[in-house]
């Protein structure tokens, strides 16, 4: 299997990076290592250069809106790497970003990257998540209509989708496909947009270090725990494990031009 998203550059690694990372390629899986800032984009392309099971992605995360700005130059000199296979993690964050001008901001720096993914004809691995009262805004909605303007032409995935199946019909009809995690294997909300999504518009993912699945809730995070999230599908669409392990890992392979 492949996990799609993880941050194994993370310093919640440091004390045991290759450990874990040996755990994963044992249990047979993959990863694609996501950047969420330029130091931490460059750190993904290094830990992918020393694996052959692993690829990176480049990007600046919304929610790092105070902490570095934008450099276009930079972030475009990394997605030359041959290791990195994406942009991302790009997108809009209104959890913690309530005023309209921080939003706005946001978006504007969404689109700026996604120029650039459309230059260097990347994928995007897309991150994105309402607001805690939905009256300050709605992430999901305006994301679908910023990529209906031909932005989601190069294809993606949306990480960790926790939107609902009206969102999620909308970014299938754009040719995205859904990432999910360990949140599924402990909450039921998702069952419904699991149910939905055709099997190869599926990707695997952990997150890690965040968001552990059952029974690991609460612990780091780990790609080897992919596994988890492979075996909730399978339970909720009512198929076997080693349909969902081979299909999403097609899927991936298909949409980040792995070989």
């Amino acid at each position: 299997m492949i996990d799609s998203h993880c941050h194994p550059q993370f310093p919640q690694y440091d004390l045991d990076r290759e450990g874990m990372i040996k755990r994963a390629l044992d249990a047979g899986i993959q990863m694609i290592c996501v950047g969420t800032d330029l130091e931490m984009s460059k750190k993904a392309i290094e830990l992918a250069e020393k694996y052959d099971s692993m690829w990176a992605s480049i990007g600046l995360h919304p929610n790092d809106y105070l902490g570095e700005e934008f450099d276009e130059a930079a972030y475009g000199e990394l997605l030359k790497q041959d290791k990195v296979v994406a942009t991302g993690e790009i997108g809009l964050d209104y959890y913690r970003t309530a005023e309209p001008a921080e939003q706005k901001f946001q978006k504007e720096r969404f689109i700026k990257q996604l120029e650039l993914a459309r230059k260097a004809d990347k994928p995007l691995i897309l991150h994105c998540r309402d607001s805690k009262t939905g009256s300050t805004g709605r992430a999901y909605p305006q994301m679908i209509e910023i990529l209906s303007s031909g932005y989601a032409s190069n294809g993606g995935v949306v990480h960790s989708y926790t939107g609902d199946l009206e969102g999620a019909k909308q970014f299938l009809e754009l040719g995205l496909y859904l990432g999910f995690n360990g949140i599924i294997t402990f909450a039921r909300q998702y069952d419904d947009v699991v149910k939905y999504t055709p099997l190869d518009r599926i990707l695997l993912e952990t997150d890690a270090p965040f968001l552990a699945p059952e029974p690991y809730r609460g612990k780091r995070n780990e790609p080897s725990y992919v596994a988890e999230v492979a075996k909730k599908i399978a339970e909720i669409k009512k198929i076997s494990f080693e349909e969902v392990a081979a299909t999403t890992t097609e899927s991936c392979k298909k949409l980040f031009n792995i070989k």
